[in-house]
Parts: C-alpha cells; structure tokens; sequence
C-alpha cells in the first residue's frame, strides 16, 4: 500500500504540473506569431497600401485598408488571418482580393510586427470592433455592406465580431468549432481553455449569410469541424478546398472566386 500512494501522489503531481504548464503556456502556443519579426525595420506602410493606426486601450494596433476601383460605396472585408501569420503575408492577397471587387480591411494582431498589446480573445474582440467602428466612420465605405472573414484562429475573432457588431456577412475558412472542442481533441482540458473563442455560437446566433471553406486534407483542424459549423443551420454548405492547412495559397484564386460569387448571392457585390 505505502509503494501504491507514492506512485499515486507522484502520478498525481505529474498531471497538476501538466495542467499548470498548459495554463501558463498555452497563449504562447496559441499565438506564435509574436515571436516572428516584421520583414518591415520600421512601421511605415508599403507601396499602395492605406496604413491604419487603430486604438484600443492597450496601445496602437496596425491595420491595411486596400480601396477597391470604381463606386466608392463599396462592400468591405474585414479580414482576420491565422495565429501563426502576419499582415504581411498577406498584403499580396488581399489586393488581388480587393482586385476582385471588395474594399479590404487586414488587421493585424495585438502583439503581433509593429502592433502594440499582447494577444487574447479580449484584446482581439476590441481591436476587430474599432476596426469596424473606423470602416463605419468612412464615407466611402457602404456600411451596411461589412464582411468578417478569418481564416483558421482568426475564425474565432471573425465569429466574434459578428456577433459584437452589424456585420451584413460571416466567412469563415479553415476554422474551428469551437476552441475548447480543438483543446480537447490535442489532449488539453476545455475547462483550461483561456481564450474560448466559440463558432459554433457564432454560426447558431448570427443571422446573416455564412459561407464555410475548408481544405478537404486538413492536418491542424480537421474538416469534422468544418461539418460541425455547417449542422449548426439548416442550409448551409461547405466548399472544400484542395488543400491542407498551410499550404492553400495556390488555391487563392479559386477562394477568392467563391467569397465573390457568395457576395453577389447576398446582393453585397454588384457585377
């Protein structure tokens, strides 16, 4: 017996130590992006690009807004990327999405290149709401014609801006069902989860269009996710993407065809 309590007490501290670390490290592990540098040395804008300097209340978080041609009163895309990404990695993407048809909003994280604050789900819902407050502000933009889109973790900040703001339309690709059902299945409690970002939530409550994309050979969230967000309401579909996770960016176009092509279904984007 005594040989028994000591391999249950060592057993047991072994889980309590498992269940702090995952505590203490786990925005770490969900936002790797603070660890990348900007490829820019200083804050300024690059060519083309409409430099933003949003503000919320833990200091200046930087966003690109890429005007599209023709009538100013255009819809806009606020989009939100992966946790692991910067705005950079994008810029080229959203100007052929912009090419498209849209005006863009690309913002970038809390602690992420040039921005101030540290990521979490509550520094993310106020930065994404001051970015939709600034679009509002705007007089070319059409603000009954705001989108959120987020790809992977930036899934979570797109459903919660929906639900936070007006937004007309929800996109989101490559995400979640939720992230405690996410924690779960990698082996980590959901009663520890500290940023419960919840799509699941956000498809059921929003009450506008949603469109779901998902690389059809995910590796990092399974497409089950996507079909767990598609059960939420009746009607809804999923486009699958031949792709994986990270690698989907030959497939850009073919994205951007079915964001627009989804748009115009609403009645959000002339042409």
């Amino acid at each position: 017996m005594p040989q028994l309590l000591v391999v249950g007490r060592v057993l047991l501290l072994a889980v309590v130590g498992y269940l702090g670390l995952i505590f203490v490290m786990q925005r770490r592990m969900a936002f790797p992006g603070t660890s990348r540098d900007s490829p820019r040395p200083t804050a300024s804008a690059p060519p083309g690009v409409i430099q933003v300097w949003l503000e919320p209340s833990f200091g200046q978080v930087e966003a690109w807004f890429f005007k599209a041609e023709g009538d100013v009163h255009k819809p806009t895309i606020i989009f939100a990327h992966g946790n692991g990404e910067l705005i950079e990695d994008w810029q080229s993407a959203m100007q052929h999405l912009a090419a498209a048809g849209p005006n863009v909003l690309l913002v970038e994280f809390p602690g992420y290149g040039h921005s101030r604050g540290k990521p979490s789900r509550s520094s993310l819902r106020e930065t994404f709401s001051l970015a939709f407050d600034w679009l509002v502000a705007r007089d070319d933009v059409d603000a009954d014609r705001i989108v959120a889109y987020g790809r992977s973790l930036g899934g979570g900040v797109a459903g919660d801006l929906a639900l936070n703001r007006p937004v007309r339309a929800l996109v989101l690709q490559s995400t979640f069902s939720s992230a405690t059902s996410f924690a779960r299945a990698n082996l980590v409690p959901g009663f520890l989860v500290r940023d419960r970002f919840d799509n699941r939530r956000a498809v059921s409550d929003f009450s506008g269009p949603v469109l779901l994309m998902h690389g059809v050979r995910d590796d990092v969230i399974p497409y089950a996710h996507a079909e767990a967000l598609a059960a939420e309401r009746e009607g809804l579909h999923i486009i699958e993407i031949d792709c994986a996770h990270n690698d989907c960016a030959r497939q850009w176009p073919e994205i951007v065809g079915s964001v627009t092509a989804f748009l115009r279904s609403h009645g959000l984007l002339d042409g």
